[in-house]
Order: C-alpha cells, then sequence, then structure tokens
C-alpha cells in the first residue's frame, strides 16, 4: 500500500489518504494543473474560501484491521473494564465497524459489472450480519454499561441496514440473482424488527424520516467520542494582516499629505480650484488605498501557511499534533524543481496551459504514547470538486458516423484532465513524488489514474513498497496478521 492514497469518494469528491505514527513530521503538497479551459482562475475562485467550503477532513486514531473481514479482533474482553474504558473501547469497535461498512459499500457501488458486484454483496451482507451477532455476544448487564451498548447496537444496525438498502437501490439490474437480493432484503428486514423488539426508537421517531435520521446522527457523534480527534483550527496572520493595512494607510497618507502641501503652495488662499484640487486627491487616495493594501498583502502573506491546527485526544485532551495549512494559486516560477520536471515529461497532449492550485499541509505529531492500542492517526482529506465543476461545459457535441449508406450520430460529453502532483517530505528525508489524471465532467469524476515518475525522480509508491518489504523481513511470523 502507498503512503498516500488518492482516490474518488464521491461522484465529484476526491479523497487523500494517509497515516502518520509518534513524533513523525510530515509535510504533503497537492498541485492541481487545472485546465485554462476549464474556466477555473483567482478572478472566480478565491483560494481561501475554496478550503473552507469544500475541503473537509477527518483525524482519528487508526488501525490496519479497518476493512470488515478484519476488523473482529478489535472488540475483546470489554466486560473486564472500567465504565470510561468500556465507552472508549466500545466507540473504537463501533467507530471502526461503521467506517468499515461506508469503506467497503462505497467501493462495492463503483462496480458495474453485475457478476462482480452479487457476490461481493453477498460477501458483505454475511460479514455484517456475523459482526453484528459477534458485538450482540458481548451486551452488557450492568445497567451503567447497558445504555452505551443499545446507542451503539441501535447505530450500527440502522447504518447497516442503510447501506445495504443503497447498495441494492443501486444495484445492476439483472434477473440471475435476485436470491441475493432477497438475502440482503432478509437481513434489513430482521435488522428493523430487531430494533422494534429492542423498542430503541418510538413510532413517532420511526415515523418520520427526519427524525430517524437526525436521531443517528447524533448516536454516531457520541460514537466518535474518544476516536476523532478534537480539531481547533487558528487563522494565521490576523496581527500580521492589520499591520499590512496600517503601512498601507501610513503610505497613502504620505502621498496624500505631500500632494496637499504642494497644493497649498501653488493655489494660495481658499479657491474654487483648491477645493477641486484637495477633491481629486482624495478620489485617487480612495482608488489606490484598497489597492495598495492588497498588494502588500499578497507579498507579505507569500508562502506563508494560512491556519494553524491543534489536534487533542477528546478523552484526556492532550495535545497529539498540530499542523499548518497552506492553499493559495501559484504560477510556475514557484513550482519546485522536482515537479517542474514531472510535468515537462508528460505526453505532448498534456501540456496545456493550466492555472496552478496548491494546497499543502504541513504536520508535526506528538512523541507522547496515543490510546491504549494505537500508535497510528489516520487522516483523510476530501476535496470536493463541485467549485470546479460549475464553470464547465455540459458538452453536447456529436460524432457521426456511417453505415451501410445510413448515417447515425452519438452524443459525446466534454471531458476534462485534472494533473495532481503530490510531494511527500517525512522527517529529514528527501522529497518523493506521485502524478495522477483525473478526469471529469460536469457532472462527475470519470476516471483518476496514477502516472508513472520519470527515472531519477523519488516516487512515493516505490519507496512505501521498499519499506513494507524491509519491515516484514524484520517481523517474526508471530508479529504479522
Amino acid at each position: 500500500m502507498s503512503k498516500i492514497v488518492v482516490k474518488r469518494e464521491e461522484s465529484q469528491s476526491l479523497k487523500i489518504l494517509h497515516q502518520m505514527k509518534n513524533g513523525d513530521h510530515r509535510r504533503i503538497d497537492l498541485y492541481f494543473m487545472l485546465p485554462k479551459d476549464m474556466g477555473v482562475n483567482p478572478q472566480n475562485l478565491d483560494a481561501g474560501m475554496y478550503c473552507h467550503s469544500s475541503v473537509a477532513g477527518r483525524r482519528s486514531y487508526y488501525s490496519s484491521k479497518l476493512h470488515l473481514p478484519l476488523v473482529q479482533g478489535r472488540f475483546a474482553s470489554l466486560k473486564k473494564r472500567t465504565v470510561e474504558e468500556f465507552r472508549l473501547y466500545l466507540n473504537l469497535f463501533a467507530y471502526q465497524f461503521s467506517i468499515a461498512i461506508e469503506t467497503d459499500s462505497k467501493e462495492l457501488a463503483q462496480t458495474k459489472e453485475a457478476d462482480q458486484f452479487y457476490p461481493a454483496l453477498s460477501e458483505l451482507c454475511d460479514i455484517a450480519a456475523q459482526l453484528l451477532k459477534k458485538f450482540r455476544r458481548n451486551e452488557p448487564s450492568e445497567p451503567k454499561w447497558k445504555h452505551y451498548f443499545e446507542n451503539a447496537d441501535n447505530y450500527l444496525s440502522w447504518f447497516c441496514e442503510q447501506r445495504l438498502l443503497k447498495l441494492v437501490s443501486h444495484a445492476p439490474r439483472t434477473n440471475e440473482h435476485n436470491h441475493v437480493i432477497e438475502q440482503v432484503v432478509a437481513l434489513c428486514r430482521d435488522e428493523s424488527a430487531y430494533r422494534d423488539g429492542k423498542r430503541y426508537n418510538s413510532e413517532q421517531t420511526k415515523a418520520d424520516p427526519n427524525r430517524i435520521s437526525n436521531k443517528m446522527l447524533l448516536l454516531r457523534r457520541l460514537l466518535q467520542q474518544g476516536v476523532v480527534l478534537k480539531e481547533e483550527l487558528k487563522t494565521l496572520g490576523v496581527g500580521l494582516k492589520k499591520l499590512t493595512t496600517g503601512i498601507a494607510t501610513g503610505l497613502i497618507m504620505v502621498i496624500v499629505s505631500t500632494l496637499i502641501i504642494k497644493a497649498q503652495g501653488v493655489l494660495s488662499g481658499l479657491t474654487l480650484a483648491l477645493v477641486l484640487t484637495l477633491a481629486v486627491i482624495y478620489a485617487f487616495r480612495e482608488i489606490f488605498k484598497d489597492d495598495l493594501r492588497n498588494a502588500l498583502w499578497r507579498k507579505v502573506q507569500k508562502g506563508r501557511p494560512r491556519w494553524s491546527r491543534i489536534l487533542r485526544d477528546t478523552t484526556s485532551q492532550a495535545v497529539i499534533g498540530r499542523q499548518l495549512i497552506w492553499a493559495d494559486f501559484i504560477n510556475k516560477k514557484e513550482l519546485p524543481e522536482k515537479v517542474s520536471e514531472i510535468l515537462r515529461r508528460r505526453h505532448s497532449q498534456n501540456k496545456v496551459d493550466a492555472e496552478i492550485l496548491h494546497y499543502g499541509i504541513s504536520s508535526r505529531i506528538s512523541q507522547k504514547e496515543f490510546l491504549a492500542g494505537y500508535s497510528t492517526i489516520q487522516e483523510q482529506i476530501d476535496f470536493s470538486l463541485i467549485p470546479f465543476a460549475r464553470n464547465l461545459d455540459r458538452g453536447k457535441a456529436k460524432i457521426y458516423k456511417e453505415s451501410d449508406g445510413k448515417v447515425s450520430s452519438d452524443s459525446v460529453e466534454r471531458r476534462y484532465q485534472i494533473n495532481l502532483v503530490v510531494m511527500l517530505r517525512e522527517n529529514s528525508k528527501p522529497p518523493s513524488f506521485a502524478r495522477y489524471k483525473v478526469t471529469m465532467n460536469r457532472s462527475q469524476i470519470v476516471d483518476i489514474a496514477e502516472s508513472e515518475i520519470p527515472d531519477g525522480i523519488a516516487s512515493i509508491q516505490q519507496e512505501s513498497v521498499s519499506q513494507i518489504e524491509q519491515e516484514e523481513e524484520k517481523a517474526s511470523p508471530g508479529q504479522l496478521n
């Protein structure tokens, strides 16, 4: 597995995944090459506003046992713990269970071939049923613990049902796999009857989709307690921006005062000419004041991080890590030399003029131990490409062809290709790189393909593979999962 995973999350969302351990210092820089014909530029898309509205992240404790077949081993000996430990480890299992279901179902939803989709759906249904049974075998009898268990049980049952029903509703149409549909529907009915038997939800809540959805969102937030890290985001450069505004105002006032003194020397006395001259001077002050301030601020802010983020453990409130975040449009001259070299070696048809959107995040993880049993934090960053798609053409062109004297036409869609270059720097190691081609149209991301890195430039993929091989050679059979 690569150190950094880039894949499609939803139809118009790009997901970046990576993991960090104790003491890690890692910086990731993403360079989005947006073709000029997409119509995305600094004039119609502010980089800071884009990050606030369309870039979402999640940082949580991570275990390699994430997918459903491997998650079973995380839930053990809960009855021997205190109330706080019970709730914490219960949340850990329930959170991983829900993330695993969500991850596997989203990957399965992208499968369009019926012969591949339905066997995988059947397997997913079997595993979900087995895990729910295993989870319920650990139901506590103590009243002080039972409430936490019921919240998790209620949510997991409902969430599994919703993910499976969503897969069925968008499944490839075929009559050959009706038994799989019946299997999934039977499990969903059983889970619904199970929740009714436990009286987890009132009749009013079940009858109103809004109420049941909001209740489950609340339960999910409760399950994230202790697992998802608390984030404290701070905007940087507020004082520096005030200082820049003050300097710009001072420069303008120096110029204005000089012009006023000269005007009074030339035009003695309070005359109409002097009044008109002063009016022109003050008009020019108002015109150029904001331009000068903005120009100075761009010069001062260039290359500086925009935000800082503190990551805390929600249980102990201990600081787990600190991050700095960059976001801005840059020009070609500001690209690192290696990134420019990677782009120069593209195929000639891909060498088009582009706007460059840079997003960088530097993370420094604490040396202190994490939550018991965990040594890794996973960061997931989702980039919504909807702001890019708003400017795209729908593409109503047609391609004509002739067959046996008859002319027919096929409608074609307009597609755009975004080149994404990822640069990774870890601790004191030299940087490594990866390049992806993101093909999209107005309605969705069509494809994400990783391209080869030129010889002589370190690849993120190659580095991670060699590291895994070294770890496997050092590890004993008993240490491997």
